[in-house]
């Protein structure tokens, strides 16, 4: 599962909130990661994200590198297979396995737990996160184009997917 041997994946816990957070807005503030301008509170963070699928990404120096995370599309049980979820890397930590090791981890457990789809949006300007997601076995299905306004103009968003290969 870990394609780095310097790096840990452990279960997010309350603690790395603060460090988990300030990556988030670090890829919010780069400005091709999401429709958010801000990152939420923890509380916010924790109510809404799935405990059993957030997993941080830990330095030996226990720091956090980045954070991956899962949210239900929702709660018709049609779609109780079917989770949404989110992804961001540090910058200095960018480019060395992080998110991959992240995506794997996510993967596993979500595979382990019966969900068939992990699925996201991403905008077509983001092509670090395309790549990462083509390398992690995930496929693009569409583009909803001009979906929403970013930075004070229609953004397109595409949607991938990972489908499990055992489920479903």
């Amino acid at each position: 599962m870990n394609t780095t041997p310097d790096l840990r994946i452990e279960p997010m816990r309350p603690e790395q909130a603060d460090q988990a957070l300030a990556i988030y807005q670090l890829g919010i503030d780069d400005g091709d990661a999401t429709f958010e301008t801000t990152a939420p509170t923890w509380a916010k963070f924790d109510n809404s994200k799935l405990p059993d699928h957030r997993f941080v990404a830990l330095d030996p120096d226990d720091r956090v590198l980045g954070w991956i995370a899962v949210v239900p599309v929702s709660d018709r049980c049609a779609y109780a297979g079917v989770v949404e979820h989110s992804v961001y890397v540090h910058p200095t930590a960018r480019s060395r396995g992080v998110g991959l090791t992240l995506l794997n981890a996510l993967l596993e457990s979500t595979t382990t737990a019966g969900i068939w789809t992990v699925q996201s949006g991403i905008f077509p300007e983001n092509t670090a996160s395309i790549a990462l997601h083509t390398k992690a076995g995930f496929r693009t299905i569409g583009t909803r184009e001009r979906i929403g306004r970013h930075h004070d103009r229609w953004s397109d968003v595409l949607l991938i997917e990972h489908r499990s290969p055992t489920i479903g």
